[in-house]
Parts: C-alpha cells; sequence; structure tokens
C-alpha cells in the first residue's frame, strides 16, 4: 500500500490527465494536434489520454493545464480518495452569453446574497460546497472504476 502522500499525487495525476483528456474531447482534436497545440510529444499526450501517468510529474500535467487554458482547481484531503482536480469553470472568452434570463438572474440573486453573509458563514459554506464536491468526485470516481472494471472483462 502507497504512503497517502503518495497515493494523493497520483490521484491528482489521475484527474489532471482526465480533464486534460476531456478538453481534448470536447475540441474535437486529434492527439497530434492537441500535442502540437500544447507543446509536448504525441506520445506523452497519449500516456495522459490513456491514464498512463505514474511516470509523469504532476507539475508537467499542470503545466500542460495551462497551456490548454484550463483553470484547474487541485483538492487534497484526509484520504487520498478526496483528492481530486475538477475544472473550476469555462473561461468566459469560450463561453457563451446567451444563457437564459432565469439563469441571469439566479446568479445575480446568488451574488447579492453572497455579498450579505458574514466571513463565518461564507466560511461554512465554502465548506460544505467542497464536502459536496468531494463526496460527488468519490462518486464520479467508483462509477468511472466499475465501467472499466466492466469494460475489462471478458465477453
Amino acid at each position: 500500500m502507497a504512503a497517502p502522500d503518495v497515493a494523493t499525487i497520483q490521484a491528482l495525476r489521475i484527474d489532471v490527465a482526465l480533464q486534460l483528456t476531456r478538453f481534448m474531447d470536447r475540441r474535437g482534436l486529434s492527439q497530434l494536434a492537441t500535442a502540437k497545440a500544447l507543446g509536448v510529444p504525441q506520445p506523452t499526450l497519449s500516456k495522459i489520454v490513456n491514464g498512463r501517468v505514474a511516470d509523469l510529474s504532476l507539475e508537467l500535467l499542470i503545466r500542460i493545464a495551462v497551456r490548454a487554458g484550463l483553470p484547474l482547481m487541485l483538492q487534497t484531503g484526509r484520504e487520498p480518495e478526496e483528492a481530486g482536480a475538477f475544472v473550476s469553470r469555462e473561461r468566459t472568452a469560450t463561453r457563451s452569453r446567451t444563457g437564459s434570463g432565469v439563469a441571469g438572474a439566479s446568479r445575480a440573486s446568488l451574488i447579492e446574497r453572497t455579498r450579505q453573509l458574514t466571513p463565518e458563514q461564507r466560511l461554512s459554506a465554502f465548506l460544505e460546497h467542497t464536502q459536496l464536491v468531494s463526496a460527488l468526485h468519490h462518486a464520479g470516481r467508483a462509477i468511472e472504476a466499475a465501467r472499466l472494471s466492466n469494460a475489462r472483462r471478458p465477453r
């Protein structure tokens, strides 16, 4: 069994690789085109896409995410399973601002209510949000592991 810090770093490597793969899928680019755009060798990008990241440094993966313009948020926790990498939000330059009026009003209301919170309430809300994101992330990893396990079973 790996030490908790080693397991946490590995979990972060896997999640950053997943976010980079999703980035590539959203753009509809080939590995070669993506590798050229991000300034990395295509075999390295292939390792990332296929989840073989044990020999890649977390720093390299973060550098590639920065080149891709991915606003990542890294999270660690008491247990390695709580670690994860999340795209905090899409860049506004690439996002369409043609959302519904209801969404815009909801966003404005949320921002106004957030301003009315005390610092203690904000911290409490942030911690609750982080716990919920962690639980969601953990559930997603479990589903992904089950999917991979089913895909590897001989038919």
